[in-house]
């Protein structure tokens, strides 16, 4: 049995957006459209390849739209009637808010931070990065604005200093979507009404580039180079030179004396201490592979 007699459209692109797809279809929400990024080209032979939600979503007889702009699709979006609402989760594009106005009530955007804090693209590797205890998800009301709008609710979710950036993409896409469904009969009947952010309190995240994958350990502590290590495994990674070789570091931890070859001092005086690497050959080793094939 369906949950409401409201239309949904479902905004996301990747693996984050997948779970909570997954959990609205399997609560038997009626999801009318799927709006996700076009295909983009991937991989070595530069094959098209579609979104991940493009994939659930064909596999359960949803429509697709793949706009270029947003606006593309409001006509669309008017066809659905005025009993049509919207979920956005990670999906990857500014929604302008002529868009957002088509729906009521508005688009249903879940969040992993505990908003005000980490507005923007990053807020996964910021807690990471910054050493923070907790981090969570936020399920609030989408507005033009970067990550502005009201707040439906949020969870708490208490971190234990050693996840890596793809385990707590998944496990925060786990946790965003149990509140979604949670919270979504009550956001769609309005017994639920969102409350506003507090602005004294907003903190920002910036978009990671390739840029930042060079670790400069001159500038930074041990800890936040062991942060940076997890919080940027998957992009930007973290690369140095070692010996004339450019390697990626996978895992490493913080050690307080000198012990191989590979240990990197820090501008605190502690070293930042290499246990597995991404190797100039491509391939993943420990670091004590390494040091017998490249650093002898």
């Amino acid at each position: 049995m369906q949950k409401t007699s409201k239309k949904i459209v479902f905004f996301g692109t990747d693996e984050f957006s997948l779970v909570a797809l997954s959990s609205l279809i399997q609560s038997d929400y009626n999801i009318v459209a799927v709006v996700t990024k076009p295909d983009s080209k991937s991989g070595r032979g530069q094959q098209l390849t579609m979104p991940s939600v493009k994939k659930m979503a064909l596999e359960h007889d949803i429509p697709v739209w793949q706009p270029t702009k947003v606006t593309e699709i409001n006509d669309h979006i008017r066809t659905l009637g005025d009993n049509t609402a919207a979920v956005l989760a990670s999906y990857g594009k500014i929604i302008p808010q002529s868009t957002i106005d088509l729906f009521k009530p508005g688009i249903i955007n879940i969040h992993p931070s505990l908003l005000p804090l980490y507005r923007g693209p990053t807020p996964i590797e910021s807690a990471i990065k910054n050493g923070d205890q907790q981090t969570g998800v936020t399920i609030m009301q989408l507005t033009a604005g970067m990550d502005a709008g009201p707040i439906y609710g949020q969870t708490i979710y208490q971190l234990s200093g050693h996840e890596t950036q793809p385990e707590l993409y998944q496990t925060l896409a786990q946790v965003g979507a149990t509140i979604l469904i949670n919270l979504l009969p009550g956001i769609l009947d309005g017994t639920i009404q969102p409350q506003a952010q507090d602005e004294n309190k907003v903190v920002y995240c910036n978009l990671l580039n390739k840029n930042d994958a060079w670790l400069k350990p001159d500038e930074i502590s041990a800890n936040t180079a062991e942060r940076l290590v997890r919080g940027h495994l998957v992009f930007p990674k973290t690369k140095i030179d070692i010996k004339g070789h450019t390697v990626i570091i996978t895992k490493a931890h913080v050690a307080s004396e000198h012990q191989t070859s590979l240990d990197i001092l820090c501008n605190d005086n502690n070293y930042l201490s290499i246990d597995e690497l991404i190797a100039p050959s491509g391939r993943k080793m420990s670091a004590r592979d390494f040091i017998n094939g490249y650093a002898v």
